[in-house]
């Protein structure tokens, strides 16, 4: 579980009610694409034929570009969680973290599960004793790839959802 039970406004668009812009929608999507590009080897290492991740990736990326619709963007999503399920570890964690930033078009506060499914999997990938550390460099690289006009809101959501989001925020 990665969503809160009630919708921070911050993350609905304007739109329909809540206080995010559509370029700050966009952010969203393109830093959680990053997020899960990161890690995205460890799913293709265990999985280079499948190809639903990075498809889910791209479809984040044209999302902000106008290429393609809200709902391409979420079935993608969709589709690098399905490359997911029958794996474990990293290689799991990575797909997730794809699946999450395909759904960031969707659900805005899907950014932050496309960063913890990152996190978790660089602590999955690495050697026995070094997962903390791992998770922290991982958490740490995120916060540098933030745009400014992001940066607060994704620090004050970490801070918000660290608890469901398996405090893997923590660095």
């Amino acid at each position: 579980m990665i969503l809160p039970k009630v919708r921070d406004p911050r993350f609905v668009t304007i739109r329909r009610g809540g206080t995010l812009t559509d370029a700050d929608h966009r952010l969203l999507a393109l830093w959680a694409a990053s997020c899960a590009e990161h890690v995205l080897g460890l799913f293709e290492s265990a999985r280079p034929g499948d190809p639903r991740p990075r498809q889910a990736i791209e479809h984040a990326r044209a999302w902000v570009r106008g290429e393609v619709k809200m709902m391409q963007a979420r079935a993608a999503g969709g589709h690098a969680m399905g490359a997911a399920r029958d794996l474990r570890g990293a290689a799991r964690h990575a797909a997730y973290a794809a699946g999450q930033a395909g759904a960031v078009a969707h659900v805005a506060a899907h950014e932050l599960g496309a960063a913890a499914y990152a996190i978790k999997a660089a602590r999955a990938a690495a050697p026995e004793g070094e997962s903390e550390t791992a998770g922290r460099l991982e958490c740490q690289w995120q916060r540098d790839q933030l745009p400014e006009a992001i940066r607060e809101l994704v620090f004050d959501d970490q801070r918000l959802r660290n608890d469901i989001c398996w405090s893997v925020f923590d660095c």
